[in-house]
């Protein structure tokens, strides 16, 4: 739910010391479950790829994962609820195609779009750590790695 009442197209869940939280009271971390319990580990392989393309000396606090399927869409946004923004975002598409939309880092600037496939890693790092950016839709049956269709995101950050 967005802090204006609208339920999301996208369905979440976060895994990590902190989960990704929105609903009336607004966009922010939380360290529990809305049902109580500590949000589940981050997956080893998920670890594996943070490791190897941002940093074996810091692990990400948050992996937001994000399940499109039918219709779902993320409109274009920044992610600026973190402390340090030295730290990149990593993302990870799995299943099927996504268009992804970046801009720049005012919402007003001019967009360009990028399928990305399953497998595809993503980082916004440095100027590029805070543009404006989304998923405008996806392609269904583009992939047959998840039952039912639709595709995964994850995505990675360090919070703290």
């Amino acid at each position: 739910m967005t802090p204006y009442g609208k339920p999301m197209s996208v369905q979440m869940t976060s895994a990590g010391k902190y989960g990704w939280f929105s609903d009336r009271g607004g966009y922010r971390y939380e360290r529990r479950h809305p049902e109580g319990q500590p949000w589940p580990p981050i997956p080893a392989a998920a670890l594996a790829v943070w490791r190897a393309l941002v940093s074996d000396e810091r692990d990400p606090d948050c992996c937001l994962v994000n399940l499109y399927r039918g219709r779902a869409r993320m409109g274009l946004h920044q992610d600026r609820d973190e402390t340090d923004f030295s730290w990149p975002v990593l993302s990870i598409s799995l299943g099927d195609d996504g268009l992804f939309r970046v801009g720049g880092t005012k919402r007003s600037g001019s967009t360009g779009s990028v399928w990305l496939r399953s497998g595809d890693a993503l980082l916004l790092r440095g100027e590029a750590r805070l543009v404006y950016h989304g998923i405008d839709r996806i392609r269904p049956g583009s992939c047959d790695l998840l039952s039912g269709g639709g595709r995964l995101n994850l995505t990675m950050r360090v919070v703290d």
